[in-house]
């Protein structure tokens, strides 16, 4: 980020002028492959073309991606924040079409080995931004280890990405088990991946939810499906988000509609009824491990 844009996000976060108060949603997929993190980049954009604003959180340690998929070189990540106790506007990026997002780093396995001091700096830092943004959308690592699921508890929703492919199937399954069983009261949206057609793909996310409701005994909302599309793969290999690659491309004219029917229909669209913010329920959860 900028000096300009750092002492202009500053200014906004001193501000009382600012009364949004952000919705928090969790991007997950069982294990990777199912192209979780490209969907959380370009419906991140999506909602930026509805005038939404929004800040991306790239919360995959290690293995995040967030930068390559921008064609970005990060200036500094949100691993350096907790150990350099750097403010959270010198870590926010902007990336095309002016999206901002944090790049997730490496170097830091597990965020509850963190000292309490850093956990604390992360919590004030977060708090001062929820009323600067419509949505903050955390894409999560792969997987249900202890720490990615705190986060997902702890937001206002979380949409799981899956496929067709049993296997991609069973890995969301598991992940949504995990999740009711800590908290039953999240709610969760499905998208279905990789379609064959949209007709396929909608009957395959019917059956999902079916599942779901027999064995868990919880109902998801089907939140759209998205084609296969080798736009997609073109895209990843020269870094440029599908939206701005071809916005004719069957996958950026899904993903725009998907986009907006989130945003139209108010089931989803609601505010969180809980009476806790992100920052308490995730230290709630934190300290149950």
């Amino acid at each position: 980020m900028s000096h300009d844009q750092a002492r202009n996000l500053r200014r906004e976060m001193g501000s009382t002028r600012n009364f949004r108060e952000a919705k928090t949603i969790a991007f997950a997929s069982g294990k990777g492959g199912a192209g979780k993190s490209n969907i959380a980049l370009n419906f991140s954009l999506a909602l930026l073309n509805h005038d939404k604003k929004v800040l991306l959180f790239d919360l995959d340690f290690g293995m995040g991606n967030l930068d390559i998929l921008l064609g970005m070189e990060t200036e500094a990540t949100i691993v350096d924040m907790f150990k350099g106790h750097l403010p959270i506007h010198d870590i926010i990026q902007t990336g095309p079409g002016g999206l901002e997002y944090v790049a997730a780093g490496s170097g830091l396995n597990d965020i509850f080995t963190l000292e309490q001091d850093e956990k604390n700096h992360f919590f004030r830092q977060y708090e001062a931004l929820i009323h600067l943004y419509d949505y903050i959308i955390f894409d999560m690592g792969a997987g249900a280890t202890h720490d990615l699921l705190s986060f997902i508890m702890a937001s206002d929703e979380c949409i799981v990405v899956t496929t067709p492919e049993p296997t991609s199937i069973t890995d969301a399954y598991g992940m949504i088990k995990h999740i009711v069983n800590n908290n039953p009261d999240l709610p969760i949206s499905v998208i279905m991946n990789r379609a064959k057609s949209d007709k396929y793909g909608q009957q395959a996310l019917e059956r999902f939810r079916r599942i779901i409701v027999q064995f868990l005994a919880i109902d998801i909302r089907k939140l759209g499906t998205l084609p296969d599309d080798k736009t997609v793969s073109a895209a990843v290999l020269r870094q440029i988000p599908y939206l701005f690659l071809d916005e004719k491309a069957a996958i950026s004219k899904a993903l725009r509609k998907l986009a907006a029917n989130y945003l139209t229909d108010q089931s989803l669209t609601k505010g969180n009824s809980s009476s806790f913010t992100f920052v308490q329920k995730l230290k709630k959860f934190m300290l149950e491990r």
